[in-house]
């Protein structure tokens, strides 16, 4: 048997079910096809266009609009963004940085003027008293702004909890030593020892974390601040170098010496990019300074007045222990040593004496490097006096408040003048802060009015050029 093979031309052939459905393309292919063909097509089109002057004139139009846009965008939210970082770092960070210096200092004092009272029963102790007692509630005013800003960062938070929890047991041990003490019981020494020692194992150790994570996020938004825009200036220099280009173009194709335009929109780009420039520059230089000059010697000085503190406090604990002091004296002797180094030249008052020369807190740093000495001198008396078995005359001499003589008088001088120069460095770093948000002001919007500016300038100018081909 001869089969028969029925031939169909291409419009009348059928799949194997039927007729194809009235939408779908001829050849059996899927919808889909057109997507894929669309791409190509567009480069199909784009290069036919790209074959004429006219066309190429659209394209470079086009693309200076879109890059006019992109980097008058992006600079107006990096700009902005620098901007809000150095109004936080003055109205914000700083603060709440001080504050966690304040938890750190008001404890250390808190601990060297509670061993005080006791030192000083014999007169009542009321100075000494009223002195704790407003440490005690600086700290938890300061704790609690503190840990309003430790959300979100679990450390932080750690401390907070730690300090929350133990500083009411520490002042009710303080409370018991102070009534025993009145009542004349000699446990009243113990229970402050006792007191002394969870304030230096657990709480001091704590509201330090504390201080260096603000130490540290301070530093953080510094750098960020200090850090160049580069997107911003890679974009604008970009958008720059392209008009300058397409005016050589367009010169070279239609023998035009000035397009207006253009001209207006690479001007308006040139003084962005400048202004931009120098005032990105000159506020790096105000937020770096007033890291150096201000943060930095800031946080020198902290440590030195805490270590002080707690000199000081085991200079009175040594008294109290009467004659089982001898801890106590060594850890004197270190934070001395921490404080002015082994010979009173060196340690964090050298430091803060070589980072501040020149600077306001200078005369104060000074004069704190003389109190450190006379307070060393004065303690080799005390201690002198002690150990000969003069014992009261010790007594009198390490809490001795008047003239130049006592322990107590040189160490106050010593707090004293370096709570003057954290303030002067502390006042250099927000002066300093502030100018660099200066410098900052309208450059965001300002940048963002002459990118609009360069996007109009090309239409235009691009424009003009394109009515000489109709």
């Amino acid at each position: 048997m001869t089969s028969t093979v029925t031939r169909h031309g291409p419009d009348e052939r059928q799949s194997a079910s039927g007729p194809e459905p009235a939408g779908e393309p001829r050849g059996g292919r899927s919808g889909f096809a057109w997507l894929v063909r669309l791409p190509s097509a567009a480069v199909h089109g784009l290069r036919r266009s790209a074959g004429t002057t006219p066309g190429r004139l659209t394209l470079i139009g086009v693309g200076l609009v879109l890059l006019a846009l992109l980097a008058g965008t992006v600079a107006g939210i990096q700009l902005g963004e620098r901007k809000s970082t150095i109004d936080g770092l003055a109205d914000h960070r700083e603060p709440l940085t001080a504050a966690a210096q304040e938890v750190y200092r008001s404890l250390s004092d808190a601990d060297a003027t509670a061993a005080g009272t006791l030192l000083d029963a014999a007169s009542d102790g009321n100075a000494l008293r009223d002195r704790y007692d407003v440490d005690i509630a600086r700290a938890g005013a300061a704790l609690a702004k503190a840990a309003s800003a430790s959300a979100g960062n679990p450390q932080a938070v750690s401390q907070v909890d730690v300090l929350s929890r133990q500083l009411p047991v520490y002042t009710g041990l303080v409370e018991t030593a102070r009534t025993n003490s009145r009542q004349g019981n000699p446990v009243g020494a113990a229970y402050l020892a006792e007191a002394s020692q969870l304030m230096r194992s657990e709480i001091l150790p704590a509201a330090k974390t504390l201080y260096e994570i603000e130490v540290e996020r301070l530093s953080e938004e510094q750098d960020d601040a200090e850090s160049v825009p580069w997107l911003t200036g890679l974009l604008a220099l970009a958008l720059l170098a392209a008009l300058i280009v397409t005016q050589v173009y367009i010169k070279r194709r239609t023998n035009r010496v000035l397009n207006v335009g253009l001209l207006v929109a690479t001007i308006a780009v040139g003084v962005a990019v400048l202004w931009a420039a120098v005032a990105v520059t000159f506020q790096s230089v105000l937020v770096g300074s007033g890291r150096s000059s201000g943060t930095e010697q800031t946080d020198v000085m902290v440590r030195a007045r805490i270590a002080a503190l707690q000199a000081r406090a085991d200079e009175t604990l040594t008294l109290l222990a009467r004659g089982n002091g001898t801890a106590y004296e060594e850890e004197y002797r270190s934070s001395i040593r921490r404080l002015s180094g082994p010979n009173g030249d060196g340690g964090l008052l050298g430091e803060a004496r070589d980072g501040t020369e020149g600077l306001p807190a200078a005369d104060h740093v000074e004069a704190a490097v003389r109190s450190a000495g006379a307070w060393r001198e004065v303690h080799g008396q005390v201690r002198n006096f002690d150990n000969g078995g003069r014992y009261e005359d010790a007594v009198e001499l390490a809490i001795q408040t008047e003239g130049d003589e006592g322990a107590t008088a040189a160490f106050t001088r010593l707090d004293s003048d370096l709570a003057r120069g954290i303030a002067d460095s502390r006042q250099l770093f927000l002066d300093d802060t502030t100018n660099a948000s200066r410098a900052l002001t309208l450059l965001s919007p300002g940048f963002a009015v002459l990118s609009l500016v360069a996007m109009l300038g090309s239409i235009l100018g691009i424009r003009e050029r394109l009515r000489e081909y109709r």
